[in-house]
């Protein structure tokens, strides 16, 4: 049977392009990592590096059997952490990424009651708007505002949020209110950077669809600084009602153009598999889930 430190030292090796390099990853000495790979060697029969004074490389047999041995010790590592955290206990440095507006809206007031039901959970959170890797980054859960297309990683839907149209009454007093979608386009607009449609604002109406192109005031890369724009009569924008619910609802800014509608975006958790899930990740994503349940946006 194969031994999990003889593959790890194998795999060790390998990575790091030496025996020096090995010895430093895995903590143990030069000589007991090459005493675990020769005895690896033994085991299988073949030769599986190549050695040299200057360097090493993997014969064939030792390149089908590093892809083999790297898969090997990830189930081990998932099995571990699986059977580790059966108690239903959560442990551990969760990596979380999220968008900047909504994180510090929305997430931030509820990161004290996740961590007083999770006390052995450590929390390092990233926000920006840019859509992360997941694997690549070392992310455990990401939220993400978008329509879904279909992915290799899994999700659970935490809730929606509608586009709205919007403006404040002084910037209404001034300008006057479009009473059609094209009209914007003779409008003071403040625009989102990564609103996916760039400059192309799209609604659908009783008429159909319209699509105008608008010719900004003010371009940003930040939820917030569109809103407060907004506030300050600068212009017409087009944010999501997370952002701006409370506004409207107090009448601070003024939906516009209510027959047209622009889209409704899925907020969700998106995380990279299914399979062995760290009760940490499982904790996180239930606990959103249960959150946004009644979104307050929606309120």
């Amino acid at each position: 049977m194969l031994d999990l430190q003889q593959l790890a030292s194998f795999v060790a090796v390998v990575n790091a392009g030496s025996f020096v390099g090995a010895a430093e990853v895995t903590g143990l000495s030069k000589a007991a990592v090459s005493r675990q790979v020769a005895e690896l060697e033994a085991r299988l029969g073949v030769r599986l590096l190549h050695r040299t004074t200057r360097r090493l490389s993997l014969t064939d047999d030792g390149q089908r059997f590093f892809a083999g041995a790297v898969a090997l010790l990830a189930d081990a590592g998932e099995l571990e952490a699986e059977t580790s955290s059966s108690s239903g206990e959560a442990t551990g440095v969760l990596r979380i990424n999220a968008p900047l507006t909504f994180g510090n809206l929305h997430l931030a007031p509820l990161w004290p009651a996740f961590l007083a039901a999770n006390p052995k959970v450590a929390l390092d959170i990233t926000l920006n708007d840019r859509v992360v890797d997941l694997v690549e980054e070392g992310y455990d859960v990401a939220v993400r505002i978008t329509n879904l297309a279909s992915s290799q990683l899994s999700s659970r839907r935490l809730a929606s949020t509608r586009i709205v149209l919007c403006a404040s009454p002084a910037y209404l007093a001034a300008h006057g209110a479009p009473s059609h979608p094209h009209e914007l386009a003779g409008h003071q607009v403040i625009s989102y950077a990564y609103w996916t449609g760039g400059d192309d604002w799209r609604f659908t109406g009783a008429q159909g669809e319209a699509r105008v192109r608008v010719r900004p005031r003010i371009h940003t890369n930040s939820g917030d600084t569109c809103r407060r724009a907004a506030l300050q009569g600068q212009g017409i924008v087009l944010q999501p009602d997370f952002l701006v619910g409370d506004d409207l609802r107090r009448g601070d800014l003024v939906e516009l153009l209510p027959g047209w509608r622009s889209i409704e975006l899925g907020i969700h958790a998106v995380y990279a598999s299914r399979k062995h899930l760290p009760m940490k990740t499982r904790h996180l994503i239930d606990f959103l889930v249960e959150a946004f349940a009644a979104p307050p946006w929606a309120a």
